[in-house]
């Protein structure tokens, strides 16, 4: 089991890339919230509404804007940091731009990735890093069955196959270079679910364009309404991130390549036709939903992870079900867009969501949000 986030994070030096981004922007605040002194490497945030709007300047001690694949700038990055812990969130994570950029997305997720940790090498840095991915990462046959960290990695489409070559290169620096050299530090993988939550703006994703719709008053086109996701709150993979970082912090294992799932319970594994009307019964006047035609995007009828490794060997579990989820996610835009709050209010009510869901995780007894 792991001891609480409250003391290990705080002091430490972390580095996070991808901070601008919608997962890298919760992270950041909640790390900064445990005491760490973060510094963030990204591109510059998306042009419009987005959660790192809210945040304040303070939150990071450094924040350098530039591309991952600038082989120079995250040099630089890692090495002026002096980071304890590394948690690698930049990446291309639009499944629909990796068909219209799949140089890009390739280059991105998997050749940034292969440079960070080449950064890394060149600092000899003796950082915990945490590579972030994805559920996409798995070989998918439509089965349904549960994936385990075990099964096999791969992709029929660009964003897929992308994330399936970070792990690979993961795999391949750590077997290479981290595990046989002693001036360096542990790394592992994370492999999330469909991920929702406020402050997401990203193109192409259905809760984001539901509040989209809801702005430009058009109706929310839905491409395939009976896929199946396992949909969690940003919290929930954010919270594993962190227990994972806990983990090769208090047991820093060079030698062994950790890898995780964090995903929901199966309960959360729903449709998005499900997830849609679940949003409208929180928020009923926010869109009018229609289907499209087929969408020529190959895309994973179902989608699940069995998270039962990371329960058992980080006292890592999901705190809030579907419908919590939906409500939480539905309550931060509705704050924001019908009651046009401003950012000093969104970023206290994102603080007292990060401290509702710590309380929630107590009261359901996760090793985290307990143990001191």
């Amino acid at each position: 089991m792991v001891s609480s986030f409250a003391h290990i994070y705080r002091g430490k030096r972390v580095l996070v890339t991808g901070h601008t981004g919608f997962k890298g922007g919760w992270l950041s605040l909640w790390l900064r919230a445990l005491g760490a002194q973060v510094s963030g490497f990204s591109l510059p945030a998306v042009a419009g509404e987005s959660l790192f709007s809210a945040l304040p300047r303070d939150t990071f001690n450094k924040s350098t804007l530039a591309d991952l694949r600038d082989a120079q700038a995250i040099n630089q990055a890692v090495a002026e940091s002096r980071a304890e812990v590394i948690f690698h969130l930049a990446a291309q994570p639009i499944v629909g731009l990796s068909y219209r950029e799949p140089i890009s997305t390739f280059t991105t997720n998997a050749l940034g990735t292969a440079l960070l940790l080449e950064a890394v090498r060149s600092a000899k840095s003796k950082a915990a890093v945490i590579v972030v991915t994805s559920d996409k990462c798995y070989r998918n046959d439509n089965s349904g069955r549960p994936f385990i960290e075990s099964d096999p990695l791969g992709g029929h489409d660009v964003y897929s196959m992308s994330k399936a070559a970070t792990e690979m290169v993961v795999a391949a620096w750590h077997a290479s270079f981290f595990s046989k050299d002693e001036t360096l530090g542990p790394i592992a993988t994370g492999r999330a679910g469909n991920v929702i939550g406020g402050g997401d703006y990203g193109e192409d994703r259905i809760i984001p364009d539901a509040v989209r719709a809801y702005q430009k008053k058009q109706p929310l086109v839905l491409r395939r309404p009976q896929a199946t996701r396992p949909w969690q709150h940003v919290l929930e993979s954010v919270s594993g991130y962190l227990a994972l970082g806990q983990r090769l912090l208090i047991q820093p294992d060079r030698e062994q390549l950790l890898n995780f799932n964090f995903g929901p319970d199966f309960e959360a594994e729903r449709s998005v036709q499900e997830l849609l009307d679940t949003w409208l019964a929180g928020w009923p006047e926010s869109c009018e939903v229609q289907v499209a035609p087929q969408s020529a995007y190959a895309e994973a009828a179902r989608l699940s992870l069995d998270h039962s490794k990371a329960k058992r060997e980080l006292g890592w579990q999901p705190v809030w079900n579907f419908h919590d989820t939906v409500t939480h996610t539905a309550q931060w835009y509705r704050l924001r867009h019908e009651a046009k709050q401003n950012d000093a209010a969104m970023l206290a009510f994102t603080h007292d969501q990060i401290a509702t869901y710590t309380h929630d995780a107590g009261r359901a007894g996760v090793a985290w949000a307990t143990l001191t």
